[in-house]
C-alpha cells in the first residue's frame, strides 16, 4: 500500500506532464485528482493501522547507490510520524487538486499546473517516507524545485518570476547547511541511515570537532547545521523573506506549499531527528530561541498587511515558530500536533481567501472589500471557522495544539524558556487581532467594492490568464464559489473544528506512548510531557485571555471605531512604516547581499575576466598577433631603395660577424 501512496502522485505527474496536451485539460484534472484522492484514502488507513494498531515498519525497495563506504537504499520508513505526515500531505493535496478544478477553470495551462501539483506531492512524500538522510535530501530538493515551478507558474509576470527565484535562492542558503550537516554526520558515524546514526549517538556524546580553529561539541555542530536547512524550508527568522513573496503563485499553491506541506518539512526533519537534538541541549535552545523570535516577529508584521493572502502568509510564518518552540522544549508531540491541526485550518484560510478573490474578481486588498458575508455566506462561515481555530478558540483544533506549546514553553528548563513563553503569549494576542481584522474588513461593515474596485490590478491574477469568469459576461456582483471549491472548504472546516478534540489524547495525552511507539524519541531526562500538564492555572488561561483581548481590540478598531486605525497609524508613522515594510529585511538584504554580490560580480567580470584573463589570454594573444602583422606590413613599402638599403644592412652585418670570429 505504501508504494501506491507514494507513486500515485508520480504517475499523475507523468500522465498530465507528458500527455496533458493529448488528453486535454479535463482529463488531466480528473486523473491527477483521482490518484491523489486514492492516496489520501490509503494514507488514512495507514495512519489508523500504524498509530492505533500494529505499529511501523521499514520497507527496503533496493540499493540506490554505493560509493566507497557510503551505501544508500531506497526505503520507506512507515511509523506513526510518517503516517501523520502522509495524512497531512495527501489530504490537503487532494482537496487542493479538487479546489483547483474550479479555481483554475479558465487557465489554458491547467495540465501543466496539475502536473506540478502532483510532482510537488510526490517529492514531499519521498521526504516524509525516507529512511536515510540522502533520500530525505532528494525529497527536500524535489519540493524546492516544484515550489519554484508553482510560484512562477504565471511566468509571463515579472513579479512571479522574481518571487520564484527568491524562494529558490533563499532555500539554497538553508540547503547548504543541511547538506553540510549530512556530510558531517557521515564523516563521524560512517552512515546516513537513521537507525545506524542514532545507534552511534552515545559515541558522539563527548566528541569534539575542530571547526574554524575552535573545538566544538560534535552533536551541537551536527544539529545546528541540520537546523539551518529547517530554517530555510520552514521560513524561520532571517531566512523567512521568501515566504510572503511566494504568494505570487496561484492561491491553491499557497494552500498546498505554505500551509500544510513544504514549510512544515523543517519541523518534520527536526522531529524525525529528535534523538540527535535530544543529545544537544545547546542546539535545542537555539531552536527554541529562533522559533519564538519568528512567532513574534511575523505576528507584528501581520498586524498591518493589507493583502488578504499576505496576512495569512505571515500567520503561517508565526505558527511555524510555535512548532519550533515545542521542538526546542522537547515536546515533540505538541510540535507535530500543531503541524497536524495547523494544516487543516491554514489550508482552510488560504482556500477561503481564494474563494474571496474569486468572488471579488481579482481584488486582494482587504481595504477594498467589506460586507461580503451577505454575498458569500458559506465562504464567510468557513473563514470564521478557520479564524476561530487559528486564534485558539476553546475546543477548536488550534486550542489544543497551540495551548499545549505555550504550556511546554513555560515548563521547559531551557535557557530561552522565559523569552519563548513571553513572546508566544504576545504573539497569540497579535494573531487574534490580525486574524479578526482580516475577517471584519473582508466580511463585515459597509461594502467598499463599488464599480471602481475592479480597476485595481491584482498582484496575482492578470486578466490575461482568464482564471475567473467575469471576462465572460457574468455579473460583477460578488458571488459564491462553485461546489468544487466549497466542498474542500467544508471538509477542511470539519478538520479545523474536530481534529484537536479527536486526536489530542493520542498526540499529547495519556495515549502518547501507545500512539507514537518510539517514532518520537524522548530521553530519560526529558519530563516535559508531564511538566506541561502541571503548569499554574494562569499559564493555561493566558492564551485565552490574549485571544479575547485581540478579538476585542479588532472589534473596536474595525467595527465600533473604524476611524481609529488611521489615526493611530498617523500618530506613529515610524512604527507603522517599520511594520508595513516588514522590518526592512528585504532592503537590508538588498544592500548587504544583492548589491554586494552584483558589485563583486561586475568587478570579476570587468577586471578579472576582461582585463586579466582575456588580456593575458585570447584577447592578449590576438592583440600581439595584430601588432606583429601590422609591423610586418609596414616593412613592405614597395620602394626599391628601401629593399636595397635593407640588403646593404644585412650584408654589413654578415661581414662584421665573419670578420670578428664567425669564420673560426
Amino acid at each position: 500500500m505504501i508504494q501506491a501512496i507514494v507513486l500515485f502522485p508520480l504517475l499523475g505527474f507523468l500522465i498530465a506532464g507528458l500527455f496533458g496536451r493529448v488528453i486535454g485539460a479535463r482529463a488531466s484534472e480528473i486523473v491527477t485528482t483521482g490518484l491523489l484522492m486514492a492516496s489520501a484514502v490509503m494514507s488514512w488507513i495507514v495512519f489508523i493501522k500504524t498509530g492505533y494498531g500494529e505499529g511501523g515498519k521499514t520497507l527496503v525497495l533496493g540499493n540506490w547507490f554505493t560509493s566507497g563506504n557510503l551505501s544508500v537504499d531506497w526505503a520507506f520508513r512507515v511509523d506513526t510520524l510518517t503516517a501523520v505526515m502522509l495524512v497531512v500531505v495527501n489530504s490537503v493535496s487532494a482537496l487542493v487538486h479538487l479546489y483547483s478544478i474550479g479555481y483554475m477553470h479558465e487557465d489554458p495551462s491547467r495540465p501543466r499546473f496539475f502536473a506540478y501539483l502532483s510532482l510537488f506531492t510526490f517529492a514531499m512524500l519521498m521526504l516524509v517516507t525516507s529512511d536515510n538522510l540522502v533520500q530525505m535530501f532528494f525529497g527536500w530538493e524535489g519540493v524546492g524545485l516544484a515550489s519554484y515551478l508553482l510560484i512562477g507558474f504565471w511566468y509571463e509576470k515579472p513579479t512571479a518570476v522574481a518571487a520564484a527565484m527568491k524562494a529558490f535562492i533563499v532555500n539554497r542558503v538553508g540547503d547548504f547547511g543541511f547538506a553540510f550537516g549530512i556530510f558531517v554526520v557521515f564523516v563521524l558515524t560512517g552512515s546516513v541511515s537513521y537507525d545506524a546514526v542514532f545507534a552511534r549517538i552515545g559515541d558522539l556524546a563527548n566528541l569534539k570537532v575542530d571547526f574554524l580553529g575552535v573545538d566544538w561539541d560534535a552533536m551541537t555542530i551536527i544539529c545546528l547545521l541540520l537546523f539551518v536547512g529547517a530554517m530555510g524550508k520552514s521560513a524561520q527568522f532571517l531566512l523567512h523573506t521568501w515566504l510572503p513573496d511566494a504568494m505570487e503563485g496561484p492561491t491553491p499553491v499557497s494552500a498546498l506549499i505554505h500551509a500544510a506541506t513544504m514549510v512544515t518539512a523543517g519541523v518534520f526533519m527536526v522531529a524525525r531527528l529528535s534523538p540527535l537534538f535530544e543529545a544537544s541541549p545547546s542546539a535545542m535552545t537555539v531552536v527554541m530561541f529562533v522559533g519564538a523570535t519568528t512567532a513574534f516577529f511575523a505576528a507584528t508584521i501581520g498586524l498591518v498587511q493589507n493583502d488578504i493572502k499576505r496576512v495569512i502568509a505571515y500567520s503561517t510564518c508565526s505558527q511555524l515558530g510555535y512548532m519550533f518552540v515545542a521542538l526546542g522544549s522537547g515536546a515533540y508531540g505538541a510540535g507535530v500536533f500543531h503541524l497536524f491541526t495547523h494544516a487543516f485550518f491554514k489550508a482552510l484560510l488560504f482556500l477561503g481567501a481564494g474563494s474571496v478573490i474569486h468572488a471579488m474578481h481579482h481584488e486582494q486588498d482587504i481595504r477594498n472589500m467589506g460586507g461580503l458575508f451577505k454575498k458569500i455566506p458559506l465562504t464567510g462561515t468557513m473563514m470564521a471557522v478557520g479564524t476561530l481555530a487559528l486564534t485558539g478558540f476553546p475546543m477548536t483544533a488550534g486550542f489544543f495544539s497551540k495551548d499545549a506549546i505555550i504550556e511546554a514553553a513555560f515548563a521547559s528548563h531551557s535557557v530561552a524558556q522565559s523569552y519563548a513563553f513571553i513572546l508566544l503569549v504576545l504573539a497569540a494576542g497579535m494573531t487574534s487581532f490580525y486574524s479578526w481584522r482580516l475577517f471584519f474588513l473582508t466580511f463585515l461593515g459597509k461594502p467598499r467594492w463599488g464599480h471602481d474596485a475592479h480597476g485595481h490590478t491584482d498582484d496575482h491574477h492578470a486578466h490575461a490568464h482568464g482564471d475567473h469568469d467575469h471576462d465572460h459576461g457574468h455579473s460583477h456582483e460578488p458571488h459564491e464559489s462553485p461546489l468544487v471549491m466549497t466542498i474542500p472548504l467544508i471538509l477542511l472546516g470539519a478538520g479545523a473544528l474536530f481534529a484537536g478534540v479527536v486526536f489530542a489524547p493520542a498526540f499529547i495525552g495519556e495515549g502518547y506512548s501507545e500512539f507514537w511507539k518510539g517514532a518520537l524519541f524522548t530521553s530519560e531526562h526529558n519530563h516535559i510531557l508531564h511538566a506541561m500538564h502541571e503548569v499554574p492555572e494562569w499559564v493555561k488561561q493566558s492564551p485565552f485571555v490574549m485571544m479575547v483581548g485581540g478579538f476585542a481590540l479588532a472589534f473596536i478598531f474595525y467595527i465600533a471605531k473604524p476611524e481609529w486605525p488611521g489615526q493611530l497609524a498617523a500618530s506613529q508613522p515610524l512604527l507603522y512604516k517599520f511594520l508595513l515594510n516588514k522590518w526592512y529585511f528585504d532592503e537590508l538584504y538588498d544592500v548587504v547581499f544583492v548589491r554586494t554580490a552584483k558589485r563583486v560580480g561586475r568587478f570579476l567580470w570587468k577586471q578579472g575576466d576582461g582585463r586579466v584573463i582575456d588580456g593575458l589570454g585570447p584577447d592578449g594573444v590576438s592583440a600581439r598577433v595584430l601588432n606583429v602583422t601590422d609591423w610586418a606590413v609596414r616593412m613592405q613599402t614597395g620602394y626599391l631603395y628601401h629593399y636595397a638599403f635593407a640588403m646593404l644592412i644585412g650584408l654589413a652585418g654578415f661581414m662584421t660577424w665573419y670578420m670578428f670570429g664567425g669564420a673560426h
